[in-house]
């Protein structure tokens, strides 16, 4: 993923989380959705779900003003469940 970089939280919560590098670059790659941030308008969050994870949909959080996209956290979003 050459065009993203992830902040010391992403790495953390991709870790604690155990979610997979190819997951969130699914997710970016191919979004279901992307929404931007309602309080920070640089923030983009992109969702998909991911079939090996139950079809769960993950959330990916970055900034789109940095150069190279930072992301900011990652985790699935239950809320999304039904809504997606």
């Amino acid at each position: 993923m050459p065009d993203y970089e992830f902040t010391e939280h992403a790495k953390q919560m991709i870790a604690e989380r155990g979610i997979a590098i190819e997951w969130v670059e699914q997710v970016l790659n191919n979004p279901i959705k992307i929404q931007q941030d309602k309080q920070y308008p640089t923030l983009r969050h992109a969702l998909g779900r991911i079939k090996e994870y139950g079809n769960r949909v993950l959330r990916v959080v970055y900034n789109e003003a940095t150069d190279p996209k930072r992301i900011i956290t990652v985790y699935f979003d239950r809320k999304m469940k039904d809504i997606l």
